[in-house]
């Protein structure tokens, strides 16, 4: 899943086009560049108007060095070219910038538009081309210096200005590259810090609707043991009478009626949205007509043994806290899901066996809870079952800080114990 999810995340060069130099685009199919913005049609007019700038501080030196009039006239037009051709610098910089450069070595009109293609040059491409580019508009600075002096400088003074230069823009450009990696890289890492997040609120939520339907399972497992020994007890006795057949259907009414509500809320759950908006009616899933519902705890404890009595069962209960509404109401609901549950499972395994209930606890010792019954009587109904409700109960004992043992008891019944603590 987390696979996937980054596949759908947005990407630095979609997300941010503006971040994303033109020159490092693919080519548009059909041999055109990439889609000029208006910020690249500013950038390209001040880096044409730099390189004739340049290129006619060179002229005006040029005119004061007494230099041939055909001279001056050819070194015009071969800067008006090279500022012509700036307009290829975002397809082929790095061929543009040594070619500038060889140029700008016997033309100084050009040395404008040669410092432009290596700003670009060390802009958008890797420090290899760079080194190229730079190394050979640094080698053809003393060239120009020899081919057209310079009166006023000497050989070493237009030598140095021109490295200079060239190292600036070369530095310039480097610069505006590595700024531009930093601002993607923090893009990109914004944008998977959203994405894992969301991950991350997914998984809580699914995690939060699994716990609440394990927490239904043992509801409805509760519920169909019930169904199924009111049904056992029409099965086997026929000739009842028919005030205790219609309080036994009755029953099994009202028990199916409620089943299906917990079954509904359970697939209610499962099939909830991640926004939690189809989870109306499940404890604690969210806004909905029974998100509010109270969850049982300590104190429900008697209705729940009630409950079983009026299905037949014998159940005794030795209640050693001296305010059940005193315990905390998740360490109550607990102990209200482990009776719950031993209950259900001496309903199916040891029909017609007393099954005996201890609660005990102080804020000192923690809450402890002990359920046992006997062999079942020969004869009974017998519900099969999976054991996950004991599993998920001991989970969630663990979980409380507490802990969950169960299992044949010496007399050859079966007995759970449980402890938990009791927060203060």
């Amino acid at each position: 899943m987390k696979g996937e999810r980054a596949q759908d995340m947005p990407q630095p060069d979609a997300a941010y086009p503006w971040l994303l130099p033109s020159a490092v685009m693919e080519p548009r199919a059909g041999g055109g560049g990439a889609r000029r913005t208006a910020r690249d049609w500013a950038v390209d007019i001040v880096c044409l108007a730099f390189a004739a700038f340049v290129g006619l501080l060179a002229a005006d030196d040029a005119q004061a060095a007494a230099v041939p009039d055909w001279a001056l006239l050819a070194d015009q037009i071969a800067g008006a070219a090279a500022c012509a051709a700036l307009w290829l610098r975002r397809r082929w910089p790095t061929e543009l910038a040594v070619a500038l450069a060889a140029v700008s070595a016997v033309s100084p009109c050009a040395a404008g538009a040669m410092l432009v293609a290596a700003f670009t040059v060390a802009v958008h491409r890797p420090f290899r081309a760079v080194a190229v580019a730079g190394g050979l508009a640094m080698i053809s600075q003393p060239i120009q210096a020899v081919i057209r002096p310079d009166p006023g400088l000497g050989f070493m003074g237009a030598s140095a200005i021109g490295a200079l230069l060239v190292l600036t823009m070369i530095g310039w450009g480097m610069f505006v590259r590595s700024r531009r990696q930093l601002v993607l890289s923090l893009r990109e890492r914004a944008v998977r810090a959203e994405a894992e997040a969301e991950l991350r609120a997914e998984r809580a939520q699914r995690l939060a609707r699994e716990s609440i339907a394990r927490e239904m399972h043992d509801v409805l497992a509760h519920r169909l043991s019930l169904l199924c020994v009111h049904a056992g007890a029409l099965e086997y006795r026929p000739d009842a009478p028919p005030a205790e057949m219609a309080r036994a259907t009755g029953v099994i009414r009202a028990s199916a009626h409620q089943a299906l509500q917990d079954l509904r809320e359970v697939i209610g759950v499962l099939r909830a949205p991640e926004g939690g908006a189809g989870s109306e009616g499940v404890p604690g899933a969210g806004s909905g007509p029974g998100a509010d519902r109270p969850q049982p705890t300590l104190a429900a404890l008697e209705e729940l043994l009630d409950e079983s009595r009026q299905a037949g069962m014998a159940v005794r209960l030795d209640q050693r806290v001296i305010d059940p509404l005193l315990v905390p109401a998740a360490t109550g609901r607990t102990a209200y899901r482990i009776v719950q549950e031993a209950l259900t499972n001496a309903r199916k395994h040891a029909p017609g066996a007393e099954v005996g209930v201890v609660v005990g606890g102080s804020p000192e010792e923690g809450l402890t809870v002990l359920v046992t019954n006997p062999a079942g009587a020969s004869g009974g109904t017998s519900v099969p079952g999976s054991g996950q409700g004991l599993i998920g109960l001991t989970e969630r004992a663990t979980l409380a800080g507490g802990r969950l043992e169960h299992g044949p008891a010496p007399d050859g019944g079966f007995r759970v114990r449980g402890w938990l603590p009791w927060p203060v």
